[in-house]
């Protein structure tokens, strides 16, 4: 130590080393405790995070007041029939085959009915014998008529010679009907189109046996015909689709083979019940085929335009809560405590659905709720909720 060193400077120095350890020790508490604290508080805001989630709401919308629908569709004829024989004989002749289109009245085939031929010409010469018998019986009656105002004859015997008469003149009738009734088949010889169509089955050839049942036998179809410029399109609608189901409705006819061209109808008639097994209504759409382009009995799809006359609510999809008791979306009120709330489901609409009640439209539904949420929670809505922070 120098002599001459000032009393005061060595005091300062003697200090500052005493000091220098504690300046240690504080400076390593430092260095050690302030990432501890800023460790705490970050685990602080995390637990807040967790305690208090944050959540996205939406608020119901009206459902579309139109929706379109896409259903399978028988596809029929807009009117078919089977022909077959009136009469017995055999096929002498037959002019359409399948594919043919025919107009109404046109002929399709001739019947040898060589029996109903032969029992024709019995009857008209029975109806003649018959028409003989009454003039003659007739011209007596009235003779007998005459001859008893007179007095020249008794009463009775005119009264049976008109009885007479009168007996004649019923079988005279009778032989008359019975010539009409086999004209009538004879008539049925010919096959004829009942309407305008296309032929779509022939079941006979030149020379069958043609039995039309009348003796018991098994009678055969000889032709089906089908008009196929116009079409009937039968489509089941579910039941909650039926009661917006009236004539007038636009429907969209399309085939599987050809996607972009589309065939438009409207709704014609409605069978009026739902179907106890199916649960659905049976439609008919009438659809213009004037060009022959859908056959019928083909697979076919049909859009339906429904319109609702008062539409109801609609919620996103991933609002709801499938619980045991019902299904459920969960509201937040102005303070951010939830409440879980029971809804009727309507009409799906693929990403919303219809809710049928349950809500009033002034509620803020939380989005994608979790599986835990309960009512009393309490949560923290944001716009775009982010994860918690890490």
């Amino acid at each position: 130590m120098n002599p001459r060193e000032p009393t005061s400077t060595k005091k300062s120095k003697s200090r500052w080393l005493r000091m220098m350890p504690l300046a240690l020790v504080l400076l390593a508490l430092g260095v050690g405790i302030l990432p501890r604290l800023k460790a705490h508080a970050a685990l602080r805001t995390q637990t807040a995070a967790f305690v208090t989630p944050l959540v996205s709401v939406v608020q119901p919308k009206a459902a579309p007041a139109v929706q379109r629908i896409e259903l399978p569709a028988d596809v029929r004829a807009y009117q078919e029939t089977s022909i077959y024989a009136r009469t017995n004989g055999y096929l002498a002749h037959w002019y359409k085959d399948i594919g043919s289109q025919v107009p109404a009245g046109e002929l399709l085939a001739d019947i040898e009915t060589p029996e109903i031929d032969a029992q024709l010409d019995q009857a008209r010469a029975d109806a003649n014998t018959a028409q003989v018998q009454y003039d003659i019986a007739k011209v007596t009656a009235d003779r007998w008529v005459g001859l008893l105002k007179t007095n020249a004859v008794s009463r009775e015997t005119a009264e049976q010679d008109v009885a007479a008469m009168k007996g004649l003149a019923a079988t005279l009738t009778a032989a008359q009907a019975n010539v009409k009734r086999l004209q009538k088949l004879q008539s049925y010889e010919k096959v004829s189109a009942p309407f305008a169509g296309v032929v779509t089955a022939r079941n006979i050839d030149v020379g069958a046996l043609i039995d039309s049942g009348s003796a018991g036998g098994s009678k055969m179809e000889l032709f089906h015909l089908a008009e196929t410029d116009k079409l009937r399109i039968f489509i089941d609608v579910p039941q909650d689709y039926a009661q917006d189901m009236q004539p007038g409705v636009t429907a969209t006819l399309t085939l599987p083979q050809w996607p972009s061209r589309e065939l438009h109808g409207t709704v014609a008639r409605t069978s009026g019940a739902i179907d106890p097994v199916s649960r659905t209504l049976r439609i008919e759409v009438d659809v213009d085929n004037h060009d022959s382009a859908v056959l019928p009995g083909a697979y076919a799809l049909v859009d339906l335009d429904v319109t609702v006359a008062h539409p109801r609510l609609s919620v996103p999809v991933n609002t709801l809560l499938f619980r045991p008791n019902a299904v459920q979306v969960a509201v937040v009120d102005d303070a951010g405590k939830v409440s879980l709330q029971a809804i009727t489901l309507g009409r799906d609409f693929g990403t919303t659905v219809e809710v049928a009640s349950g809500l009033s439209g002034k509620e803020k539904v939380i989005a994608n709720p979790g599986d835990a949420i309960t009512a009393g929670d309490s949560v923290r809505v944001v716009a775009n909720p982010a994860g918690p922070p890490s």
